[in-house]
């Protein structure tokens, strides 16, 4: 039977018994998980199935699995079996598969043998599955679009014809790689300030500065090409190859806290239901509302902060350090490695009455260094980005991601073409009438 038959009520009322199941697979007492849970099944699929997983924010459907294929599975709840996807998990019904037999053996290949080379391909269009890394091969199934999985080899046959290894369900399985791109990494995107024209006098020459307008037509691009906004906790995961996330995939974040944030992003966010990241001064949090001024470069008070986080997830830009030095560079830089960790603590505690898990850092004007880099990871956050010109991808330094620019006088065409995996994959971009 295929999954698609299951109701969207079905589908999370089994997950839940996943979940249930999963978590009573692990022994308290014991310390370890309990053998007869873990033991791998292999199965026969007895009709073309569809596969769910969780990708991104969402469990959608990733692809199809033909008939009289085999795999190995998990037995983890009454109607689905769990096997290996990409980074995590996908989920296969049970009416889809005939077990064959069960050992504590993987018949498959060896998980020792399935390290990942932290680089993932995308899927651009649904891609076929092969058995073998031949054109003759027979296929194992087809993975959907927009979807990020992770290589484990790659292979170069006889007639010269490129194909990468990957994992599905315990066992290797090529894909070619002229009908995929690599990926080339996630854009984390970076605003400031946000004005209306008719306000704005003084901010005008600003790069960090953006207009309301063009920040809506900015987000609206985003829904409509279908990009999904992704969290630094999921980005943190990708990074480490431990979830999976979807081809379209970037990551919105505001440095400051400004009240322009509150004012202007957060009711446009909202409209599209995209999520954001917020670096907050934490020494700069008003106690009560100020008066809008967009003359003037105001911050955010208590209230705003806790009503913004619907859409924003609240992070840290530093508590005392964002200000410049005599010199006039940024004064991190001239600070010692425990002071500059004091800050960081500092800066975290003060943000628990938001987020009880403050654990990613932007570093003031874009400035960092060692001890800068060494001060945070002593401080206990996970990642840390900078204002370097670039996007992101599992092997990059966690302390110094990189970050890209949308400005006010950017076309969308050219914000597409900046975000997108490659150029090639931007579609014209129709003017509104």
């Amino acid at each position: 039977m295929s999954l698609k038959r299951f109701s969207i009520t079905q589908i999370i009322l089994s997950l839940l018994i996943v979940l249930f199941v999963a978590s009573n697979a692990y022994s308290e007492t014991e310390n370890e998980y309990n053998d007869e849970e873990m033991i791998p099944v292999q199965v026969r699929i007895v009709e073309d199935s569809e596969i769910l997983a969780q990708v991104g924010n969402n469990i959608i459907k990733v692809g199809r699995l033909n008939k009289d294929e085999e795999m190995m599975v998990y037995p983890l709840s009454s109607d689905y079996y769990e096997f290996t996807f990409g980074n995590a998990h996908g989920l296969i019904s049970r009416d889809d598969v005939l077990p064959m037999r069960k050992s504590k053996n993987i018949l498959g290949l060896a998980l020792t043998n399935l390290q990942k080379i932290n680089q993932n391909l995308i899927t651009v269009r649904p891609t076929t599955i092969y058995n073998h890394p031949k054109d003759n091969s027979s296929v194992f199934g087809v993975l959907e679009e927009n979807l990020r999985y992770p290589i484990i080899g790659r292979l170069r046959e006889s007639d010269d014809s490129l194909w990468y290894e990957i994992n599905i369900g315990d066992d290797a399985k090529y894909i070619r790689a002229d009908e995929c791109e690599l990926d080339n990494g996630v854009p984390i995107l970076t605003y400031h300030h946000i004005l209306k024209d008719s306000e704005n006098k003084y901010f005008r020459h600003t790069s960090t500065t953006t207009s309301d307008t063009a920040f809506d037509s900015q987000m609206a691009y985003l829904k409509e090409a279908g990009y999904e906004t992704i969290s630094l906790y999921q980005l943190e995961g990708y990074l480490n190859n431990s979830v999976n996330i979807p081809a379209k995939a970037l990551v919105l974040t505001f440095d400051d806290g400004l009240k322009s944030v509150y004012r202007y992003a957060y009711p446009v966010l909202k409209k599209y239901d995209l999520q954001a990241t917020a670096f907050i001064i934490s020494s700069r949090i008003k106690r009560h509302p100020q008066a809008w001024d967009p003359n003037d470069l105001q911050f955010m008070s208590i209230s705003e902060l806790k009503q913004i986080q619907e859409v924003f997830d609240i992070q840290s830009h530093t508590h005392f350090l964002h200000r410049y030095s005599d010199d006039k560079l940024p004064v991190l830089l001239s600070r010692t490695e425990h002071n500059i960790e004091l800050d960081f603590e500092h800066s975290r505690r003060a943000l628990t009455q938001f987020n009880p898990k403050v654990i990613y850092l932007s570093y003031p004007f874009g400035g960092y260094n060692a001890d800068a880099i060494q001060a945070a990871r002593l401080a206990g956050y996970h990642l840390a980005v900078t204002t370097v010109r670039g996007k992101v991808k599992p092997g990059d330094n966690p302390f110094a991601l990189k970050r890209l620019y949308i400005l006010k006088t950017d076309s969308i065409t050219a914000m597409a073409e900046r975000i997108a995996n490659t150029r090639s994959d931007v579609k014209p971009i129709q003017p509104k009438q």
